[in-house]
Order: C-alpha cells, then sequence, then structure tokens
C-alpha cells in the first residue's frame, strides 16, 4: 500500500512538472533608472523570423514584435510598430526621424515549434530584447528570454506561447 502511494506521487509529480512551461529572463544590461510615461513613444523593431535547422518560422519576427506591444499597451498610448525586419542602425534612424523617444529592439535568438505533445520535445524560444533612448543613442536596459515549454501538452502550444509572461516582467521595471 506505502508503495503503491509513492508510486502514485512520484507518477502525479513528474506530470504535473512535464506540463510546466518554463522561463527565465537573463538582464544583461540595466543603465538607467528611468521608467516610460504614459504619453512616451516606443518604435518597436521587427526581429528577422526564427529559424531552426531547415525549418524557418513566417511571421514570428511579427509575433515578437505584437507581444512586446501587448506588454508595453498597459502604460503607454504611443506605440509604433515597424513593418518589417530591418537592422539597428536602420531601426533606430527611423525611431529618430519619427521623433520617437525609445526604441525597442528585439531579436530571435533561437526558435523552435516542436510536435511535443508526439514526440517529447518541447518548444523552445530564446528572445533578446534592448530598449534604447532614441535622443542619447544609449541603451537603457537589454536582456535574453528563454523559454521552453512542458514536455506533455496536449497541442497547440508554440514558442510565441511563452513570451508573454517573461515580456510582461522584463518591461515592469519601465512602466
Amino acid at each position: 500500500m506505502i508503495f503503491k502511494k509513492a508510486s502514485l506521487l512520484v507518477i502525479s509529480t513528474t506530470l504535473i512538472l512535464g506540463c510546466a512551461d518554463t522561463h527565465s529572463i537573463k538582464n544583461t544590461s540595466s543603465y538607467s533608472n528611468v521608467k516610460f510615461e504614459s504619453q512616451s513613444s516606443v518604435y518597436i523593431a521587427m526581429s528577422k523570423n526564427g529559424e531552426y535547422g531547415e525549418h524557418y518560422y513566417g511571421n514570428s519576427g511579427k509575433m515578437v514584435s505584437q507581444i512586446i506591444q501587448s506588454a508595453l499597451s498597459v502604460k503607454l498610448n504611443n506605440i509604433e510598430l515597424a513593418s518589417q525586419p530591418e537592422n539597428y542602425k536602420v531601426a533606430l534612424e527611423n525611431a529618430a526621424s519619427k521623433k520617437i523617444d525609445y526604441l525597442v529592439y528585439p531579436t530571435i535568438l533561437h526558435w523552435e515549434d516542436r510536435a511535443t505533445e508526439w514526440s517529447g520535445k518541447p518548444d523552445k524560444v530564446q528572445v533578446k530584447i534592448s530598449v534604447v533612448d532614441v535622443k542619447s543613442n544609449s541603451e537603457l536596459k537589454s536582456g535574453v528570454i528563454d523559454g521552453k515549454s512542458g514536455i506533455w501538452t496536449f497541442g497547440g502550444d508554440h514558442p510565441q506561447d511563452l513570451l508573454p509572461e517573461p515580456t510582461q516582467q522584463f518591461f515592469q521595471d519601465l512602466l
């Protein structure tokens, strides 16, 4: 009877932990204690789409920008999204020409969408985000968000589903 309860506890714990998504945020720099004001303007650049091996994930760059927009929309009213991927220099020039206060520059470092429900391989995502004061061209904050899905899912999970919560946490001290 004790063995049966212990086995049930181990199996239950494994299932619960296997279902949980995990994420981490590694702030690589934070040079300022700037807080965005509701009237602050932000230009969100678009990352190139993610790739993994032979897989190309169309619209993944746009999805990352939209997730960042959602996190910032809690406080900010003046947010503009780039319409296409652009390098850092071009994004900064675009923001400056529009007299925007801050540039948010995301870069997809890793994007892996797996059929986790049958393969047992988790979805993975890694995105670097830099926040720059456009007028001074100085980086205010940057960091890398890592996410990994649980092993046992019921389908429908994707790398972008791993980003909203850590993205909100990343911007929390700026809002």
